[in-house]
């Protein structure tokens, strides 16, 4: 019998841990009976603590832990719940055994999510691993992606549905291509960081040195200027904002507890916020920016997500400047949530290409949350969800189709609302950029968000975050399981088109754009 390694990294926050703790627990005990059944002992490489859950909850208690792993063992990442990657992603960096990454396959605690980061961050740190997920963890594609990895240290996935983009664009669209290039590389463009690497994202940090050719810069600020400037905005013009949204039909679920109800205050610091955030940007020449709004900022504002879905919308409330002027109105000032510089690259793309095209501009990133085939429907039908940076352009009704409720205290303790919604039936371009080898990648493809049943959207939300936006989304040509084996982030970039014959337009001209600034691209199903 082989002695298999299992670590399990978690979150920061030890009320997460705890919360999450029972769903790990189920996981791993199904796993160490079924690596038992085909004759290898999984065994922690780490007790559980006696505060009462078992994850590694800091970069240095996981570098700890695997200098006491032999680094030639097998070894088993397990992941039902949200991780912070970089936890245990020095240990990795240096393990010399097979690495095996498994998540469950469960909307209610992201584990996907988790574990798609954390491929993504090894993707990028060049380190070799194999990947499995499992609602059981007793299935046959399970059981026999495992039997290989156990045989073999890895696991082969089909990846049929993926090419190597070389498709001609029509000369008008090359036209287009050819300007917003020369734009970037002559007149450059600045991204707006509020703090780099948010929850351990390692994934999500892009070099200086790829971005330069581009024409892409950085300016590193700080949220801590954030914070600063959103408390110097006057009340007035908090609710001016606070009045904007309403008038729009917005729908505040309000209440009078700071601890559990969404406040009239904690939505007046985000107007302010939105205020700052705006001012910062122009302040700055920034074409898009990023808040973190993790561990620091969270402690102190309300959270930043009506804000990130105020600034990714052609709609959104007039900010003047210093000297009196409205700052870029009517336009969307691109966020990239979380400050993943790969969705902010994506996000600047899409929004100058789909403006020339004609196109709605509107597009975010989602984590790919979960998915299934919902009653009365044969097709597999994904969950992407995110707690910000959703326009409500995409939601059905717009912002009168919206809500916003209070974000979930365990995560949010000074609170702030949502802008939930429902994304609208329609064409959908999605893709990702990512790191791989040392240079830029994208995965780019096709699908359609689709309206479900009543029921089962409102199953679908209670069974994840239901404070969140979601879209049900199918993707063309990919099935659920190329995708989760080819993609190396837990982020996912969607944009609409107004037609299928103009989103595969806008997908070609994206696909041809991202090419020509040196990014290697990949073509996945459609």
């Amino acid at each position: 019998m082989t002695t298999i390694h299992l670590v399990a990294s978690g979150d920061l926050r030890e009320s997460a841990n705890l919360q999450c703790w029972p769903a790990q627990k189920a996981m791993e005990d199904k796993l160490i009976s079924v690596f038992a059944e085909m004759g290898h002992d999984l065994v922690r490489a780490h007790p559980v603590k006696p505060q009462g859950h078992g994850f590694i909850a800091s970069q240095r208690e996981g570098m700890d832990i695997f200098a006491s792993i032999d680094p030639d063992a097998p070894l088993v990442v397990a992941e039902a719940v949200w991780q912070y990657s970089h936890h245990v992603l020095p240990g990795l960096t240096t393990h010399r055994g097979p690495i095996l990454t498994v998540a469950n396959w469960s909307g209610q605690w992201p584990g996907l999510v988790g574990m798609l980061n954390l491929n993504g961050s090894l993707t990028k740190a060049g380190v070799t691993y194999a990947t499995l997920w499992s609602e059981t963890c007793d299935d046959g594609f399970f059981r026999d992606g495992l039997a290989q990895w156990l045989r073999e240290g890895t696991i082969t996935h089909d990846a049929s549905h993926v090419t190597a983009f070389d498709t001609a664009v029509p000369p008008e669209d090359d036209a287009i291509i050819t300007a917003i290039k020369h734009d970037l590389q002559t007149r450059k463009t600045i991204l707006g960081v509020f703090d780099e690497g948010c929850m351990g994202m390692y994934n999500a940090i892009i070099p200086d040195e790829l971005l330069m050719p581009m024409g892409v810069f950085k300016e590193r600020l700080s949220q801590s200027a954030l914070y600063h400037a959103t408390k110097a905005v006057p009340e007035d013009e908090a609710r001016a904002i606070y009045g904007w949204l309403c008038a729009r039909g917005l729908t505040f679920h309000l209440g009078d507890d700071h601890a559990t109800d969404l406040t009239e205050a904690q939505v007046l610091d985000q107007c302010r916020m939105y205020i700052a955030a705006v001012r910062l940007a122009d302040e700055f020449g920034c074409e898009a920016i990023g808040i973190q709004y993790q561990q620091g900022l969270k402690d102190l504002l309300p959270a930043s997500d009506l804000v990130e879905g105020m600034l990714n919308n052609d709609d959104r409330p007039d900010v003047t400047g210093a000297d009196g002027r409205i700052i870029r109105k009517g336009q969307a000032i691109v966020h990239f949530n979380e400050v993943d510089e790969c969705a902010a690259l994506d996000g600047i793309l899409t929004n100058r290409l789909h403006r020339a095209l004609g196109e709605p501009v509107e597009n975010t990133l989602h984590d790919l949350r979960w998915g299934g085939v919902p009653e009365g429907r044969e097709d597999f039908v994904w969950l992407f969800e995110i707690s910000g940076a959703v326009p409500p352009a995409h939601n059905a009704g717009g912002w009168a189709g919206s809500e916003s409720l209070r974000q979930p205290a365990m995560f949010f303790p000074a609170g702030g609302g949502s802008l939930k919604g429902i994304a609208k039936p329609g064409e959908i371009i999605w893709s990702r950029i990512y790191l791989q080898d040392g240079a830029l990648h994208m995965d780019i493809g096709r699908g359609q968000a689709v309206a479900l049943s009543d029921d089962e959207v409102a199953r679908r939300s209670a069974d994840t975050t239901p404070e969140w936006p979601i879209m049900n989304a199918v993707l063309t040509g990919v099935t659920r399981d190329q995708m989760m084996a080819r993609h190396k982030a837990n982020h996912i970039q969607i944009v609409y088109a107004t037609s299928p014959k103009a989103a595969d337009r806008a997908m070609t001209a994206k696909a041809a754009l991202a090419k020509s600034l040196g990014i290697a691209v990949w073509r996945c199903g459609v």
